[in-house]
């Protein structure tokens, strides 16, 4: 497996504070965590922790979820509104409970990545209310 391009001294760098930019950087390391972390060769499909969380009964889909839900809990740091962090939680949920059916839950993970919809749903925020966050992506 090819892992992704994730450099280790950028956990190391990663900014505390409570400013959008910083919010942004945190959000995107951990959604590429757990979303895209390695590559599986021949199909060339993008897996990370969730995937491989999900592989460990109920407690593998359990860290999963609590760690989508961080994901939402600073979205709600940077002001979203009730109900764009409803959408997002209920994403998340639906992820979790998915995960909790053996065969179908790991197939799920595969396919469905609610931490990718949710960084998306936090972008559109940042990029009207926060437009000095906006990266240029590669």
């Amino acid at each position: 497996m090819r892992t992704a391009r994730i450099d280790p001294a950028i956990l190391d760098r990663l900014p505390i504070g409570r400013d959008p930019a910083a919010i942004r950087q945190r959000i995107e390391v951990m959604e590429k965590l757990l979303e895209g972390l390695f590559v599986i060769p021949g199909i060339n499909r993008r897996v990370g922790l969730d995937a491989l969380l999900g592989l460990v009964p109920v407690a593998g889909d359990l860290i999963a979820a609590v760690l989508g839900a961080w994901i939402v809990w600073e979205a709600r740091n940077l002001g979203m509104s009730r109900f764009q962090l409803a959408r997002m939680s209920a994403r998340v949920g639906f992820d979790a409970l998915l995960g909790v059916i053996p065969v179908i839950g790991d197939a799920a993970d595969f396919f469905y990545r609610s931490n990718t919809l949710n960084l998306r749903t936090i972008k559109r925020h940042l990029d009207k209310h926060h437009p000095s966050t906006v990266t240029i992506e590669r």
